[in-house]
């Protein structure tokens, strides 16, 4: 499996409140389709493509971010075919989908923390900060 291309198709983000008592962040991604790609060639090389959701709710109407995208990577043509076999009855192996997720997150966690950044909201997750060491 190797990754082709990466893309998004919609980018939302929206406040609707400066409070933010109570604030409990939601996160959602789920894979919405699979699809295989035509090709012009006759190649064991297959290319599927995967349309991803990815969202996070700010508690109490406070704000949200919604990115949904494509990921096309390549496989062989016979995992292709299992994974395409797998998905009409909405089913993902788990080790394609623990790689599939972490793919989309990483993409998305990045764009997600400028959108943050942009609407003046905290990160949805804890960032690395340093500390001084404790006296003893």
């Amino acid at each position: 499996m190797k990754l082709v291309r990466f893309y998004y198709t919609k980018i939302f983000a929206e406040k609707e409140s400066e409070e933010m008592k109570n604030l409990k962040i939601e996160s959602a991604l789920k894979i919405k389709s699979i699809k295989e790609l035509p090709q012009n060639s006759k190649s064991d090389v297959s290319f599927l493509e995967f349309t991803f959701f990815s969202g996070l709710n700010y508690s109490e109407k406070i704000a949200k971010i919604e990115l949904e995208g494509k990921m096309i990577l390549s496989f062989n043509s016979k995992e292709a075919k299992e994974i395409l076999k797998n998905w009409k009855k909405k089913e993902i192996k788990e080790e394609l989908k623990l790689t599939l997720f972490n793919g989309i997150l990483n993409k998305t966690n990045v764009k997600s923390l400028e959108l943050e950044e942009e609407l003046n909201l905290p990160p949805h997750f804890r960032l690395p900060s340093l500390t001084l060491p404790k006296k003893e």
